[in-house]
């Protein structure tokens, strides 16, 4: 009975080994993927929704514009 005993405890502590391996691994690779969306992701959305906006902004003007002129020729 006391090698069944031993086993399931060398079992057990290479389950708990494994299970700490990968949650310090796990938090590894969080850190830096969240550095990543810092640096990368964050500032490239950024920039897009500006550009999105500019354009935007430019075909409203535009709207404006035509609609004026429509207006203007009634």
């Amino acid at each position: 009975m006391s090698d069944f005993n031993r086993k399931v405890e060398e079992a057990s502590a290479r389950m708990n080994k494994s299970v700490a391996e990968a949650a310090e691994r796990l938090e590894k690779e969080t850190a830096e993927f969240v550095t990543y969306l810092n640096s990368e992701v964050v500032p490239a959305v950024r920039q897009h929704s500006t550009k999105a906006l500019r354009i935007a902004a430019e075909k409203l003007a535009r709207l404006a514009d035509y609609m004026d002129e429509a207006q203007g020729k009634r």
